[in-house]
C-alpha cells in the first residue's frame, strides 16, 4: 500500500512539473533572476526529484522567511556527522549574500539540476558533498526592483546589497549582530565546510575579465593550506577557466582608484569579510566577483564554471584537502602556534612583479560638472602592462595568552564566543589570579556609525594585576581549533575585535563625578600639601592654553589625582593567562 502510494505521489508530481528542468533564469532568455517563493520552490522541486538531494532551513530572518539551505550528496547522507564519516569534503556554495549580486543563485540551481537530475556532472559528487545557500540575505533580496545596482548591467530585477536592518552580512561575520549571521554560524560550525564559494558582483573599473576571483594567500590562513591554495587549487582552476575561455585574474584592488595604471595590490581579508573569516577556522574559501557591467547570462555563466571547476579540482584534492585542514585544526591547538607574534593585520611590503591586465583604452578628465576627476572607459580592449604589489607584511602583531578569561557579567561576549564554535570552561566558584590586560585611553568613536555601531579607537598600554573572576565567568584556552578566531576577537589590537566594535565601549564611561563646589575646595588644599603638585599645574597650563582657560578640564584634572577617582576607567575587563600552571587549578 507504502509503495503504491509513493508512486502515485511521484507520478502526479511528474505530471504537474514534466520533465522540464529550464530555470526561470533560462526561461526569460537569461535577462531575469527569480524570486524567494520561485526560487525556493525549485530548489524543493530538485530534493522531490532525487535522492541526492535534501531541502532544509537553517534559521529564520527577522521578516519571517526560511533560510534555505540545498545538500547534495551521491549516497543521501545529508547530516553533518555521516558526511564527516565518509571520505567526502564538504562544499559550500554561498549566494545572495549581497541580493543584488545574485549570480550564484541562477548558477547554483542549474549546476545541481545538471549533477542530480540530467546527470551530466554525476562525478562531480564522487568525493565531494554540497552545501548550496541559493539566498542567504533572504529579506534584502525581496526589496526586488531594477533600480538597486547603479553601476550592474542586469538581471532586469534584482534584490538590495543590505537586510531588512539595513546590516551588510559581509561586514557581520566576526562581531554576527545579525539573526541570519548568527544562523549562518550555527551551521558552519555545525558542518565545518572544507571549502567556501561566495559569489558577488564587482564595483570599480573597467576591464574584459568576466570574473575575477580573491584567495587568502596572503599570511592570514595556516601556511600548508595556503601553500596547497597556491599550488595546488589556483594553477588548475586558471587553467580550466581558460580552457572553457573564461580568462580569470585576481579581484582587482588599485593602488589609486579607478587607475589600472597604477598596479594592483594584494590584501588579506579582514575576518569581518567571508573569506577572511573562512580563513581563520582553518577553510579556504573562494570569494567570486564576476564583473558589474558585462551582461547577465556572462556572469553566471562565468560562475556556473568557476563553481564546475572548482568541484573537479575538490574531488581530486579531497584526500590532501582533509588532511592539510587536519592538520591546521591541530597546529592552532598547539603551544607552538603561539611561539611567534599573531598577526591580526597585514599591509603591502613595497615589492611588485610586472603583469599582463586585460583591460580597456580610458582617459581621466577634469569634469566641468563636479570639478573632480571622471574616469571613461571605451570600449577598445588593451592590455597594459602594470605592477602587481603580491607580497604582504605584518601590520599588527599581538603576543597571544595561553587563555583568554571573560567575567560573567559580559554576557553578550560570552554568546558571541559560542556562536563561533570556541570552547569555554565555565568557573563554577570564584577565582582569584594574576593577569596581563590592558588600559584602554583616549578614546575616539568614530562620528558616524558603521554597520549599526559607532567603532572606537584607542591607545593601548599592557597592565599586570590581580583580578577576582566570579562564578560563571568563562576560560578560552587558546589550545583549541578556534584559536585565530579567539585572537581576533579578544585581542584588543585586532580590527574586528570585541574592543574595537563598541562591545565593550562602558569601559570608557566615569559614572561617578564631583560638583565644582566640592573639587574647588579640595584642590586649594591639594596645592598646599603638595608643591610638586603645584609645578605640574602650572606647566599644564602653561602648555594649553585651552586648558587654561577651561574651569571644567581644571576640576577634572584635580579630580583624577585625588583618591577619588575610578582608577577602572579604561581596563579591558578580559584578562590573558600566560601561565601554563595556572589552568591546572581551574575552579571548575
Amino acid at each position: 500500500m507504502r509503495t503504491a502510494l509513493i508512486g502515485l505521489v511521484l507520478s502526479v508530481a511528474a505530471t504537474a512539473w514534466g520533465d522540464d528542468w529550464t530555470t526561470f533564469y533560462e526561461k526569460s532568455g537569461h535577462e531575469k533572476t527569480p524570486d524567494y517563493e520561485t526560487t525556493v520552490a525549485y530548489c524543493k522541486r530538485l530534493a522531490a526529484a532525487s535522492p541526492w538531494v535534501h531541502y532544509t532551513t537553517f534559521g529564520t530572518s527577522p521578516q519571517g522567511r526560511d533560510l534555505s539551505l540545498v545538500i547534495v550528496d551521491r549516497k543521501g547522507r545529508f547530516g553533518a556527522d555521516e558526511v564527516r564519516q565518509s571520505d567526502n569534503v564538504v562544499f559550500l556554495i554561498q549566494a545572495g549574500i549581497h541580493a543584488g549580486e545574485i549570480d550564484g543563485k541562477d548558477a547554483g540551481m542549474m549546476l545541481i539540476r545538471d549533477i542530480a537530475i540530467e546527470k551530466e556532472l554525476s562525478s562531480l559528487l564522487d568525493h565531494v558533498t554540497i552545501l548550496f545557500m541559493p539566498i542567504f540575505n533572504v529579506d534584502g533580496h525581496e526589496r526586488f526592483g531594477p533600480y538597486n545596482r547603479a553601476n550592474q548591467n542586469g538581471p532586469a530585477e534584482m534584490g538590495w546589497r543590505t537586510t531588512a536592518a539595513n546590516l551588510n552580512l559581509n561586514r557581520d561575520y566576526l562581531k554576527a549582530d545579525a539573526p541570519e549571521m548568527q544562523a549562518w554560524l550555527k551551521l558552519y560550525t555545525e558542518w565545518l565546510p572544507e571549502f567556501l564559494a561566495d559569489s558577488h558582483v564587482t564595483d570599480g573599473a573597467d576591464y574584459q575579465y568576466v570574473v575575477t576571483y580573491a584567495l587568502e594567500t596572503g599570511g592570514n590562513m595556516d601556511a600548508e593550506l595556503t601553500a596547497w591554495t597556491n599550488d595546488r587549487y589556483l594553477p588548475p582552476l586558471e587553467r580550466a577557466m581558460d580552457e572553457s575561455s573564461i580568462p580569470i585574474m585576481r579581484y582587482a584592488s588599485y593602488r589609486t582608484r579607478h587607475e589600472p595604471k597604477t598596479g594592483i595590490v594584494k590584501w588579506a581579508s579582514p575576518p569581518r569579510l567571508s573569506t577572511g573569516y573562512a580563513a581563520l577556522q582553518n577553510r579556504p574559501a573562494l570569494l567570486i566577483e564576476t564583473h558589474m557591467l558585462k551582461d547577465y547570462e556572462s556572469r553566471v555563466t562565468g560562475t556556473y564554471e568557476i563553481l564546475r571547476h572548482t568541484l573537479e579540482i575538490l574531488n581530486q584534492e579531497h584526500d590532501t584537502l582533509r588532511r592539510l585542514v587536519r592538520e591546521a585544526d591541530e597546529r592552532s591547538a598547539s603551544s607552538e602556534f603561539r611561539e611567534t607574534e599573531f598577526a591580526l593585520a597585514f599591509e603591502s611590503n613595497g615589492d611588485s612583479v610586472m603583469i599582463d591586465y586585460l583591460g580597456y583604452e580610458y582617459e581621466v578628465v577634469d569634469s566641468d560638472l563636479t570639478g573632480g576627476k571622471w574616469h571613461r572607459f571605451s570600449d577598445r580592449p588593451a592590455t597594459f602592462r602594470i605592477p602587481y604589489f603580491n607580497e604582504l607584511k605584518p601590520k599588527t602583531t599581538a603576543a597571544l595568552p595561553r587563555a583568554y578569561i571573560i567575567p560573567v557579567e559580559w554576557t553578550d561576549v560570552i554568546e558571541r564566543l559560542g556562536l563561533h564554535g570556541i570552547s569555554m570552561v565555565r568557573l563554577e566558584q570564584n577565582w582569584t589570579l594574576p593577569v596581563r590586560t590592558y588600559k584602554l585611553t583616549d578614546p575616539k568613536w568614530a562620528r558616524s556609525p558603521y554597520e549599526d555601531r559607532f567603532r572606537v579607537e584607542y591607545e593601548m598600554t599592557p597592565v599586570t594585576e590581580v583580578r577576582t573572576y566570579h562564578a560563571g565567568s568563562v576560560v578560552v584556552d587558546m589550545n583549541q581549533r578556534t584559536s585565530r578566531v579567539a585572537a581576533h576577537l579578544l585581542e584588543p589590537a585586532g580590527a574586528d575585535s570585541f574592543v574595537r566594535w563598541g562591545f565593550f565601549n562602558a569601559v570608557f564611561e566615569r559614572k561617578e563625578y564631583v560638583e565644582s563646589y566640592v573639587i574647588e575646595a579640595l584642590a586649594r588644599r591639594m596645592l598646599e600639601q603638595d608643591e610638586a603638585l603645584r609645578q605640574e599645574f602650572e606647566e599644564a597650563k602653561a602648555k594649553d592654553a585651552e586648558f587654561a582657560e577651561s574651569p571644567y578640564r581644571i576640576r577634572m584634572w584635580f579630580y583624577e589625582r585625588t583618591p577619588y577617582w575610578d582608577d577602572r576607567i579604561g581596563i579591558y575587563p578580559v584578562g590573558m593567562i600566560t601561565d601554563d600552571k595556572l589552568l591546572d587549578h581551574l575552579p571548575k
